[in-house]
């Protein structure tokens, strides 16, 4: 089954390259295309954070991964299925963040901390609300938490 998704905006500004670490450093703009108003924002700056998701659409066809790989390519972190890790080499390539929101400015989104670089479609906004947080403990591998040591770290 396909299904038709479009961008609603294109994030402005912060890196120009996907290099991991040290993403809390990085502000952006997302910016919706034209055929929303001001309006598709409004009461967004009453939330702390959003809920941002977004396509890898520089990751070549032939890069998509569809079984098990080493995050990083890093042999001593265990074999994992694609689906067990949030490398952008998905089938779908879609990348979901929650970042800060920074201010809302007409038709553009102020955020820190969205590990997408400059010019990445975004597909959807969402507020973060507590209610859709994670229930109860959350609970991963040593080699995730490894893994995401410096990830945010400004």
């Amino acid at each position: 089954m396909a299904f038709d998704i479009e961008a609603i905006a294109h994030v402005r500004g912060g890196r120009a390259e996907a290099v991991d670490d040290d993403w809390d450093r990085e502000t952006a703009v997302i910016e919706l295309e034209p055929r929303f108003g001001p309006e598709a924002l409004a009461g967004l700056e009453d939330f702390s954070h959003a809920e941002i998701a977004f396509v890898f659409d520089r990751v070549p066809s032939d890069k998509i991964e569809t079984g098990a790989r080493h995050p990083r390519n890093r042999a001593d972190w265990p074999l994992v299925g694609i689906f067990a890790q949030r490398g952008k080499n998905r089938p779908n390539r879609i990348g979901i963040t929650i970042c800060r929101i920074e201010k809302v400015e007409g038709t553009r989104l102020h955020v820190r901390g969205l590990d997408a670089i400059d010019g990445t479609p975004v597909i959807d906004i969402k507020p973060v609300l507590r209610e859709f947080l994670p229930r109860g403990d959350v609970r991963q591998p040593d080699w995730a938490s490894e893994l995401m040591a410096g990830y945010w770290q400004a």
